[in-house]
């Protein structure tokens, strides 16, 4: 009997995943999703630090400067430089401009000449004068001459009359003339003086055309030109000028204030002054009191208060704003000066009554907390919170991230 063959089956075993590789390919899913988390990381702080770098390329900074606490003041006061010597130059005559050898800011030494008028009328009148004399000198001479005649007349006469040839009228006749020679040569003598100082006068108005300088300084304004007449005085309205140039001795710049009656009390001579210009509101000049006007002015009740420099510096000149304050003298030596710096007035902010900065850090701004001070023109004195050479934002708030 045949035997029926038994059908073929498929070996299933072969699909069966092996556990190793199943577990390598879980593994290696995880770690593809860990470099993304990653990725996504290091690209979201990459794009933050762009955003911060480019926020901070927006704003404008200032750097912190070193300084100190001001000592305790008892007064300030605001005025201007003035110096003690300043002149008007004119000339002594009036007189058309011949030269006029100064410009502004030339600096002049005691007598340099200034200017010169036109001095040929002058000339004139010394050439007459002179003239005048040597005349008169001339007719000495002459006289002279007769007086040696009538002297020898008179001899003769003498000597006749004693031999009684002559008389006494003719003896007195001839004494008479030489009284009268001499009386003639007396006067010529007197011309002569008088000659003498008109010529004088005449090389002084010469010489008043000359327009000199009185002490040394520094030449502030130019004020006639060449053609121009000018005149110690006011003589010919406005077509005739009353000064030349002006020059300042800037040896004697000093400042000038106004201080309210009521505050006078306070100052006192050789008191010490911290001086601060308009122009330069970072430099503070160490001044003291110089004197007290012992007026003081009922419209305004104020009395003027004069300042002295303890050092003079070329950047000082006539007629600038300058505020003061005058310092305790005890302040002045033994006051405890606390650390400080100086930020411009802009970079310090206000937020819920705090002062507060932005400060560059790691490529941004940080936000800190400060104590602000006193104000110098357009700088204040952070006392805490800030150190010397630390960035503070001055521009740009509004980029700074939220």
């Amino acid at each position: 009997m045949a035997t029926r063959a038994r059908p073929e089956v498929a070996d299933l075993s072969v699909l069966k995943i092996d556990e190793r590789n199943r577990g390598g390919n879980r593994f290696g899913r995880g770690r593809w999703w860990l470099a993304g988390i990653v990725l996504l990381i290091a690209l979201a702080s990459l794009a933050a630090l762009t955003l911060r770098r480019t926020a901070a390329a927006a704003m404008q900074f200032a750097t912190a400067r070193a300084t100190s606490a001001s000592p305790e003041t008892l007064l300030n006061a605001s005025g201007y430089v003035t110096p003690r010597r300043r002149a008007t130059i004119s000339a002594k005559i009036t007189g058309r401009l011949a030269q006029v050898l100064v410009e502004e800011g030339m600096q002049v030494q005691e007598g340099q000449v200034l200017a010169l008028l036109d001095d040929s009328e002058e000339r004139a009148k010394l050439f007459s004068s002179q003239a005048d004399r040597a005349a008169t000198q001339a007719e000495i001479s002459e006289l002279q001459v007769n007086l040696a005649n009538s002297e020898r007349v008179l001899r003769r006469t003498k000597t006749l009359q004693q031999a009684g040839v002559t008389t006494q009228d003719d003896l007195d006749q001839a004494q008479t003339a030489v009284d009268a020679e001499k009386a003639r040569i007396a006067l010529k003598h007197q011309q002569i003086e008088a000659a003498d100082a008109h010529i004088k006068m005449a090389q002084q108005d010469t010489e008043n055309c000359v327009v000199r300088a009185p002490f040394t300084g520094l030449v502030v304004s130019k004020d006639a030109q060449v053609g121009e007449m000018v005149s110690p005085n006011s003589a010919g309205g406005g077509f005739t000028r009353t000064g030349i140039a002006t020059v300042v001795d800037m040896k004697s710049l000093e400042v000038e204030v106004d201080v309210n009656e009521s505050y006078i009390s306070r100052v006192k001579l050789g008191q010490p002054v911290m001086a601060v210009l308009d122009a330069y509101p970072d430099w503070k000049i160490p001044a003291k009191v110089r004197t007290v006007i012992p007026t003081a002015d009922r419209q305004k009740a104020t009395v003027k208060v004069r300042i002295a420099f303890d050092h003079l510096d070329p950047r000082i000149v006539p007629d600038m704003g300058v505020k003061v304050a005058l310092v305790k003298y005890e302040e002045q030596k033994s006051a405890k000066v606390t650390p400080a710096v100086l930020v411009p007035k802009e970079a310090i902010r206000q937020d819920q009554g705090t002062d507060v900065v932005f400060v560059r850090r790691d490529g941004g701004v940080e936000r800190r907390a400060v104590r602000a001070g006193a104000i110098h023109g357009q700088d204040q004195e952070v006392i805490a919170g800030l150190v010397a050479g630390d960035q503070v934002v001055t521009h740009g708030f509004e980029n700074i991230p939220k």
